[in-house]
């Protein structure tokens, strides 16, 4: 199992909550951080590295 972290970002750019995640695989991890998006965009990261950004609807 591999450790990523996911994190709301609100309006003014700045991290409104974060979630620990664990996944097998990078997939699996996004797939993860992508149900976190309500009202929110959400960064998925691993260590210091940004996998991923998920922008909500407008």
């Amino acid at each position: 199992m591999q450790e990523y972290r996911a994190y709301t970002i609100g309006s003014d750019g700045h991290i409104q909550q974060r979630f620990d995640l664990t996944a097998t695989d990078e997939a699996t991890a996004r797939e993860q951080a992508k149900r976190l998006v309500d009202g929110h965009d959400v960064e998925l990261w691993q260590g210091t590295v940004k996998v991923a950004k998920f922008t909500r609807k407008h």
